[in-house]
């Protein structure tokens, strides 16, 4: 059976629990500089740098991922979020891009194989592709709103070559999660396909957006229809929602594509909105309740928590939508569905 087979098998039982941030619990753990620098000889100032941390640091990611091993997440995506050579070049470690991702995926694996050795419970190893912090749809300078900082060309390659290094590492998926910019989603499902052709085999996609307005659009303009629009053709094996907000706020958007997307749903919602102080303040029963509604409205697949989330709201997951039927995939009507900014359907 094929990773996107047994998934596919897996979420028609029951609703899948997706893990936790990586940063939350990183920052938690206290790292001093040369924590996160470790042996890298590395001469910029990498505190804050949570990739470099499955090099320096791997006990304590396999120690983060136990952890939501053991509250109950079965879909379990890697510590790579800025595993990137874009975003690495603002802490100097564009050449240790390869070695980050490899080493991500690998402490994963080893810890997801080890549990399921234990107990027999099937769970996924997901590599994850952060959006990077330049924008292929939007010009950084008000003066010339033509300028780009990068080209498509080169986002996809650098989305190939981090891709090529979490599946060397163990990964079965590859997730382009945060989606802010729908361009820069395009060059990674681009630089994906890319590696399919180079591995001769299918690597399943999961595509998860990110909002930036209560009205439902992302920062490059799109509705979320119009973004399931525009990359559909990558036929990913899961399409959500990530980050943003919480639950409360993203409510009506998963309804939304629930009700649109021809494959598996996945959503991830902050602990709620941040406070004055930048720091989440919902409560795991409070943020699990929030997302039974969804569950019990048959609307998600796979659940699971970004920002402010911790194990402790994984595990209130994971026991407020058990036994919960999960959503049953539509079958949609053939047509033709095209997107701008908004969604077209082409009349039959």
């Amino acid at each position: 059976m094929t990773p996107r087979e047994l998934l596919l098998q897996e979420a028609a039982k029951a609703i899948l629990i997706k893990d936790g941030p990586y940063g939350t619990a990183i920052q938690a753990a206290g790292l001093d500089e040369a924590g996160y620098r470790g042996d890298t000889g590395l001469a910029d100032d990498q505190k804050g740098n949570n990739d470099l941390v499955n090099l320096t640091q791997p006990a304590l990611i396999a120690s983060i991922c136990q952890a939501y091993i053991d509250a109950g997440a079965r879909v379990l995506a890697t510590n790579s979020f800025n595993a990137n050579r874009i975003s690495q070049a603002d802490y100097g470690a564009e050449h240790l891009v390869r070695d980050i991702n490899v080493a991500a995926a690998r402490v994963i694996r080893e810890t997801v194989d080890a549990a399921n050795a234990k107990d027999g419970v099937i769970r996924f190893v997901v590599g994850a592709l952060g959006p990077t912090n330049k924008t292929l749809s939007l010009s950084p300078d008000v003066n010339d709103p033509g300028y780009r900082e990068v080209d498509f060309d080169t986002v996809a390659e650098v989305y190939r070559e981090q891709a090529a290094a979490l599946i060397e590492g163990g990964a079965d998926y590859i997730l382009i999660e945060t989606v802010f910019d729908t361009l820069n989603a395009k060059a990674a499902i681009f630089g994906v396909k890319a590696l399919e052709v180079e591995l001769g085999r299918d690597v399943p996609l999961m595509l998860s957006m990110t909002l930036t307005d209560l009205s439902g659009r992302n920062l490059s303009g799109h509705t979320v229809e119009a973004f399931w629009h525009s990359v559909r053709h990558a036929r990913p094996v899961t399409v959500g929602l990530n980050c943003s907000f919480g639950a409360t706020q993203l409510r009506p958007h998963v309804r939304l594509l629930s009700g649109i997307a021809d494959c598996l749903l996945m959503a991830y919602p902050n602990a709620g909105l941040p406070n004055d102080l930048g720091e989440y303040d919902e409560l795991p029963e409070e943020t699990a309740a929030l997302v039974r509604e969804w569950a019990e409205a048959g609307q998600v697949n796979i659940l699971g928590g970004c920002c402010g989330n911790t194990p402790a709201h994984i595990a209130a997951m994971a026991r407020a939508v058990k036994g919960l039927v999960p959503r049953r995939v539509p079958t949609l009507e053939p047509v033709t569905r095209l997107a701008g900014l908004e969604p077209f359907v082409m009349a039959a």
